[in-house]
């Protein structure tokens, strides 16, 4: 009788479970190779990461505004895969200056326009196989729709958590844009985000990071579902970097 049992709800399980399982490898994605992407950044508050980021310059990272809600320092470590791994090397910088761009306003009724900050590190990070810069859109473009792109960061491996000590990555492929605004309604800003889905995805902790389509980061994480990782119905929006070249432009002079 036992076996009869699970027998019968493994043939059931495929239908039973599958909007969780998914779910689960939606917020996982994949291990990334080691230092695979050298750009990434884990920006950390007290010494526990909090976002991600990554080097646009030897001196300069981009992230997402609501990385930082307050006054409080922030440090970035680059070079890092492992977060905890000393025999890494990486390094670990002060910030000097906070730049979040000025139409950032999370009281507003679109609290996540313009999330994006730009941090000026107190020294330049000298540059080598494990930390690098990753160019960034020159003039102003649209992604096309389905275009195929990927995520990375430190993020929750599940809804609730844990995070991971390891970097880790998905494939996306970039929404439509009137379908995102229909979806998102009143959050949405169309002329500057933009969503992606697909079976990896971002999560909490992954704040920041870059979306990367082909060598070049297009866009910056910066919301999803609260309580749904990368939900289908919701999907995980990022602020459009080529929006913002002017405004990048007259910070970093680069």
């Amino acid at each position: 009788m036992i076996i009869i049992a699970l027998l019968l709800l493994g043939s059931l399980l495929p239908n039973l479970s599958f909007t969780a399982s998914v779910k689960v490898r939606i917020v996982n994605g994949n291990e990334a190779t080691p230092h695979s992407r050298p750009y990434m950044v884990s920006i950390a508050k007290n010494g526990r990461h909090i976002c991600a980021g990554f080097l646009i310059s030897d001196q300069f990272v981009l992230t997402a505004a609501h990385c930082r809600d307050g006054s409080e320092a922030l440090t970035v470590m680059a070079g890092a895969h492992d977060l905890v791994r000393k025999k890494e090397k990486h390094i670990t910088v002060s910030v000097q200056s906070y730049h979040k761009h000025p139409d950032y306003n999370p009281k507003s009724s679109t609290p996540n326009k313009a999330d994006l900050m730009i941090l000026e590190l107190r020294k330049k990070v000298q540059l080598n196989d494990n930390i690098k810069t990753i160019p960034i859109p020159t003039t102003p473009e649209e992604i096309k729709e389905d275009t195929a792109c990927s995520v990375a960061g430190w993020g929750f491996v599940t809804n609730s958590g844990p995070a991971s000590l390891t970097l880790r990555e998905a494939n996306v492929k970039v929404k439509n844009n009137m379908d995102c605004a229909a979806r998102r309604a009143r959050v949405y800003v169309a002329s500057q985000m933009m969503c992606v889905y697909g079976k990896g995805g971002t999560c909490k902790g992954d704040s920041g990071g870059p979306l990367v389509c082909g060598n070049t980061a297009v866009g910056i994480t910066s919301f999803g579902r609260k309580d749904s990782c990368n939900d289908p119905v919701a999907p995980n929006v990022s602020i459009k970097i080529s929006a913002f070249l002017q405004w990048i432009k007259s910070i970093t002079k680069i």
